[in-house]
């Protein structure tokens, strides 16, 4: 069994300045999918956008690597965890998740809207939550499924059932909308297992960054054989747009990750990830709002859903004292 070391430093961020960067944090995600949605429809090609998104943060994340004296200590650390098997060696394709996610991304948000997108997202991830804590992947090891927890995940399937729902009414086939949906519910539930992953090779190479430039490397080279594949039997497709913003996905990708490997040491992985919540929720409705994308749907029902799921994960996130129904069934668990 590998022992996992602590990380030596803390950062002593206070949380009033903390929570609302977490927030803020939080509120790049639903760009970064409203860009990379809108780059998908231009070249009518998801792959493509994929593709595009994660080697220009493949490019911005090796400068970083490259630039600063922890990115080079962290790019030196790689080969020999890897070789030394200080984690299992699958780990190092955790940034295949992230491909299939930016991949989901870019099908998904035009038929969806940011909205739902992010409230599918967040409910697959809250939902695996359960089961990696159980499991005890993450480097904090195995933790109780409280009977909290499971209630809120439970609610949290409810309030995306809501939300949803004004997309499948009129719609006379509702199969077109399944596949849309569960992309992204895929992409959260696999979320929380590359997460886990990227903990644990994060203690080994001792910072952030090396471990995402692992996670572009690999989604790289998986969404390019993909992208090559598809060049082969459809051809190359439409040429890619001028406008700079269009290339901008890939790099706020990084600067979500900094930011939460930022805030997670002095925040804890609760805090950071509710603040985080709470921006994307936050956000995609804004974005839905003002600057709707085509065939999106923002009805009461979006909006409330979407507060039920946001208060569903707080419900399940939450420590709650002993003595409570949390409590006693955290103490059943251990």
């Amino acid at each position: 069994m590998v022992t996992v070391p602590q990380p030596s430093r803390r950062s002593n961020l206070p949380l009033a300045l903390g929570l609302p960067l977490a927030i803020l944090t939080g509120l790049v995600l639903p760009v970064q999918g409203r860009i990379n949605g809108a780059l998908a429809a231009k070249v009518n090609d998801g792959i493509t956008a994929s593709v595009v998104s994660f080697t220009t943060g493949l490019v911005v994340i090796a400068a970083i690597s490259l630039a600063t004296p922890r990115g080079r200590a962290g790019l030196q650390r790689i080969v020999p965890a890897v070789r030394n098997r200080s984690f299992p060696p699958f780990y190092v394709m955790a940034g295949a998740v992230g491909a299939f996610f930016v991949f989901a991304q870019s099908y998904t948000v035009a038929l969806l809207g940011v909205a739902l997108f992010t409230v599918a997202t967040v409910t697959g991830q809250t939902l695996s939550g359960l089961l990696v804590d159980r499991l005890g992947i993450a480097p904090g090891g195995k933790r109780s499924v409280t009977g909290m927890r499971v209630l809120g995940s439970v609610l949290t399937v409810a309030a995306v059932a809501w939300a949803v729902s004004p997309r499948f009414s009129g719609v006379s086939d509702v199969g077109t909308l399944v596949l849309p949906v569960v992309l992204p519910l895929l992409a959260g539930f696999l979320m929380s297992f590359q997460q886990a992953m990227n903990g644990t090779a994060t203690v080994h190479y001792g910072t952030p960054i090396a471990a995402t430039l692992v996670n572009f490397l690999a989604g790289s080279v998986v969404l390019w054989l993909a992208w090559l594949l598809k060049a082969a039997v459809a051809g190359v497709g439409n040429p890619l747009p001028g406008e700079l913003w269009y290339y901008l996905g890939g790099p706020l990708g990084c600067v979500a990750i900094g930011l939460a490997a930022l805030l997670v040491r002095s925040l804890g992985v609760l805090v950071t990830g509710l603040g985080m919540i709470a921006g994307q929720l936050i956000g995609s409705l804004a974005l839905d709002v003002v600057i709707p994308a085509p065939g999106t749907v923002v009805a009461l029902p979006t909006v409330l859903g979407t507060l039920l799921t946001l208060a569903a994960i707080v419900l399940a996130t939450l420590p709650w004292p002993k003595g409570s129904f949390a409590g006693k069934s955290a103490g059943k668990g251990r």
